[in-house]
């Protein structure tokens, strides 16, 4: 009798144990299914707020509306300013910038390219700023800056020998893959940004109960492309930056072809490098052109 009540007891609990473990299997299952389909959501924050247009700097502009083809047949815009130089045969800049922000919080810095001569094209990804779109993920942040490298050539006419590419934190994943179609570009500059998104999970420690390999499809692996790169990259990178740590850029530096150049800003975080180094970043920049046209010639 006794028996008979205890295995019905360890029966019942087998049973509860296996419906808790089945439910918790289906909970786990549910919440990967929703991690990959969401996943551009825990990567990208577009900002839509656009606080100063380049009139805040004085700098007259032209605005730009650039439409983009999607794989439904919809044409969406990406609205970016064009922000042309007074002098004579001035290189052009192409700016990608990072996550969270949009091209009005990025123009102090977009302002120290242009005072050092260049034209500089600002234009924000899909879903950003002002630019249409439900939502940016990476196979769109990657057509977006296509488009616009298409509007600087075969709108304005511009040489790509005449355009560098500069691209911070997450623009500058884009720009590394921006180069490696576009290898006729003039030079590369990768400010403060990251190896690759699984890195940059592990380095935080997020999601590791998860099999991340399997449900990440918002990769930017910058360091698999790095190697292929054919243009003179110029790496910039804070020292205590606590976003994107700095032996990131290290790591791309050291899997990129010559000609290359890394430099650390000691004591600058994430969003401060030219406030840091001052005249010296101006310098920096201005010795990575130069050097550009030396190989050129």
């Amino acid at each position: 009798m006794i028996i008979n009540k205890l295995q019905s007891v360890i029966q019942s609990w087998f049973h509860l144990l296996l419906l808790i473990s089945i439910v918790a299997a289906i909970a786990y299952l549910v919440i990967c299914l929703f991690l990959w389909v969401q996943q551009p959501r825990f990567i990208f924050f577009p900002s839509s707020v656009i606080e100063k247009t380049p009139e805040f700097f004085h700098i007259s502009y032209e605005e730009v509306w650039l439409p983009v083809s999607t794989h439904f047949g919809k044409v969406e815009r990406m609205h970016g300013w064009w922000l042309k130089s007074n002098q004579p045969d001035a290189k052009v800049l192409l700016y990608l910038h990072g996550n969270g922000i949009n091209i009005g919080a990025n123009l102090a810095h977009a302002n120290r390219f242009y005072q050092l001569g260049f034209s500089v094209l600002l234009f924000d990804y899909r879903g950003y700023g002002r630019s249409e779109s439900a939502f940016p993920n990476e196979m769109r942040v990657y057509q977006d800056a296509v488009t616009a490298w298409n509007y600087l050539v075969q709108q304005q006419q511009i040489p790509p020998s005449q355009i560098v590419i500069y691209g911070h934190s997450l623009g500058g994943a884009i720009g590394i893959d921006l180069a490696l179609k576009h290898p006729e570009a003039a030079g590369l500059i990768v400010e403060s940004s990251f190896t690759s998104i699984r890195d940059l999970i592990s380095y935080r420690n997020l999601f590791q109960i998860f099999p991340v390999d399997l449900i990440l499809n918002q990769r930017f692996e910058s360091i698999k492309k790095a190697p292929q790169l054919k243009i003179p990259v110029l790496f910039i990178h804070g020292t205590v930056d606590s976003t994107v740590p700095s032996f990131m850029s290290q790591k791309l530096y050291a899997v990129t072809p010559e000609p290359k150049t890394l430099i650390l800003v000691s004591g600058a975080e994430h969003n401060n490098t030219a406030v840091v180094a001052e005249m010296e970043y101006l310098q920096w920049i201005e010795s990575f052109v130069r050097q550009i046209y030396d190989c050129v010639q």
